[in-house]
């Protein structure tokens, strides 16, 4: 199987990818002002990469429940020097995580290689168009609502088998729009318009999704669901966080997206150490 972005490529059955979070932004849940500074995102982005990340995502507008949207030239003023000061210094993958086509584009332009869409569920084919003209990946995200709305009562009657439909879906939609199947990344949307419940389903049933014949990517890094099983707060959520992605890659997920490269990567390989003698 596999995945191209732009002049990148993975071929899998591999060892998973780790895709380090860099948030560009003042209210993101977890390090939301941390890194709004262009110079301190890009050392983070950089840091991350030394520990191991192979793909940096770097947004500029929260997605966190209950976010409000940012305007496209906020967006694009937080983001795009960070891109440009990556692209010259670091030979990892850059993705772009926004939902507005042109904030894409300009991120494409300025050396990025995937577009993370949180609102893959959108019904114009603006975004997809600029993904196809690019050759860039495309992470497809399932999602109810909006960051706004999403966590406000959300209700599935078989969640799994809603999102898995949900792939099927725009992966037809995505092909039509001219998007290779070797560009799309398929990620269940873990915390975007799901319940506790949900979000363990989902994650009990992981390999409804990694049988479509499409990486999945999975992000759960110090969500507010680990919070209410373990009471923590969020910066104490890191063993609760790489449960799940030692579960994940057990489960055949390639893209494991973190704030916390050094910890998980060596979950995830442990893991696939131990697997690789799984009779």
């Amino acid at each position: 199987m596999l995945f191209r972005a732009r002049q990148f490529e993975f071929r899998f059955p591999r060892p998973a990818l780790v895709m380090g979070i860099v948030n560009v932004t003042p209210d993101s849940f977890s390090d939301g002002g941390k890194f709004l500074d262009a110079g301190a995102a890009v050392a983070h982005a950089l840091e991350l990469v030394a520990q191991g990340a192979e793909i940096l995502d770097i947004g500029g507008e929260s997605t966190r429940p209950g976010a409000e949207p940012v305007s496209e030239a906020e967006e694009l003023r937080r983001v795009i020097p960070v891109i440009e000061k990556l692209a010259g210094k670091t030979s990892a993958v850059l993705s772009i995580d926004t939902n507005k086509p042109a904030v894409a584009r300009a991120a494409l332009l300025a050396g990025a290689s995937i577009v993370n869409d949180v609102a893959a569920n959108r019904a114009d084919d603006a975004m997809w168009q600029t993904v196809v003209e690019w050759g860039a990946g495309y992470i497809c995200m399932h999602a109810q609502g909006s960051p706004a709305t999403m966590q406000k009562n959300p209700i599935y009657h078989d969640v799994g088998g809603e999102v898995r439909e949900f792939f099927l879906e725009r992966l037809e939609k995505l092909i039509a729009a001219g998007v290779s199947a070797e560009q799309i990344v398929f990620d269940p949307g873990i915390g975007f318009g799901k319940t506790l419940e949900h979000n363990l389903a989902l994650l009990a049933g992981l390999r409804n999704f990694t049988n479509l014949s499409r990486p999945v990517l999975l992000g759960v890094s110090r969500k507010s669901f680990l919070g209410k099983i373990s009471g923590t707060p969020v910066e104490n959520r890191l063993p609760a966080s790489l449960a799940c992605a030692t579960l994940a890659v057990a489960s055949g997920v390639q893209i494991i997206r973190t704030h916390d490269v050094t910890e998980t990567l060596q979950a995830m390989r442990t893991a696939e150490a131990i697997l690789t003698n799984v009779d």
